[in-house]
């Protein structure tokens, strides 16, 4: 099955459920599928040096002072 007609049944499978198992997914989706996508990339590019340029600028930013301590007080839970 090629990738397009793929998506077309997902689309079908999700078109037919529920709010409530719409909600269900979605909330998997994100919280499990697509964070386990993204550590796994993220994990990729720190193995390959794709993030080296941008922990030198962060390091070197940090040692001349360009840099803010943050409050965890005041920062939304979703960002701790």
């Amino acid at each position: 099955m090629d990738t397009v007609a793929e998506i077309e049944e997902i689309k079908t499978v999700l078109s037919k459920m529920s709010r409530e198992k719409l909600s269900i997914f979605r909330r998997w989706f994100i919280e499990e599928f697509d964070a386990d996508a993204w550590d796994s990339q993220f994990e990729d590019d720190v193995l390959s040096g794709r993030l080296d340029a941008l922990a030198e600028e962060a390091i070197r930013d940090f040692e001349e002072g360009r840099c803010t301590e943050m409050n965890m007080n005041t920062l939304s839970p979703k960002f701790i």
